[in-house]
């Protein structure tokens, strides 16, 4: 009798990374399961056995990326919006394939393919409440912590999408450039 075959959460983790690296490179209508499998080293039988098919091994891509971004901005909370400011950027640096899918809407124009509604939510959730400590001690203006983090969110989102991008002047600073944003951030929202 066979043994069964055990799939292991480091043989998902690596086609997770897999897939995000190639359909950042080669866009996700020419990544077939069996070029993920073939990368990652393993048969297109265990891309199925975990994940399903096609559509669904990308909303789980999606889905880790939301989890380790949240993961990254609750480890850097107790910096309070500077630091999680500073990790947002640090993020999507070390993980450039999944932030431009995350963020870039490539898969969503391709297949039916959304992050759950509660990955992206929770991925929020550390700056949210950064903005409400912030506004009870009186930091910062009173208004909807949700709509002041989703305002600073953008800020901070947009120049890191310039930066991957590279779009903007050939020797910008963009270290120097996101230190003088995340500071005009703070003083806007200043109480």
């Amino acid at each position: 009798m066979a043994r069964p075959i055990v799939h292991t959460d480091s043989l998902r983790q690596e086609l997770l990374a897999v897939t995000a690296e190639l359909v950042d490179r080669d866009g996700p209508a020419r990544v077939t399961l069996r070029d993920v499998a073939a990368a990652a080293g393993t048969s297109t039988s265990a891309v199925y056995s975990l994940f399903g098919g096609k559509s669904q091994l990308l909303t789980a891509v999606v889905d880790d990326g939301f989890r380790s971004f949240h993961d990254s901005q609750a480890a850097a909370a107790a910096g309070g919006l500077e630091g999680l400011g500073v990790a947002y950027r640090l993020w999507a640096l070390e993980h450039q394939a999944l932030y431009r899918l995350m963020f870039g809407g490539a898969l969503a124009a391709y297949v039916d393919c959304q992050p759950s509604p509660e990955a992206a939510a929770d991925a929020m959730v550390p700056l949210i409440d950064a903005v409400a400590a912030a506004q009870e001690a009186g930091r910062l203006l009173p208004a909807p912590a949700e709509m002041v983090a989703v305002a600073i969110w953008g800020q901070v989102h947009g120049l890191v999408s310039l930066e991957l991008a590279k779009v903007g002047p050939p020797d910008a600073d963009w270290a120097a450039v996101y230190s003088a944003a995340l500071d005009a951030v703070a003083r806007g929202w200043a109480a």
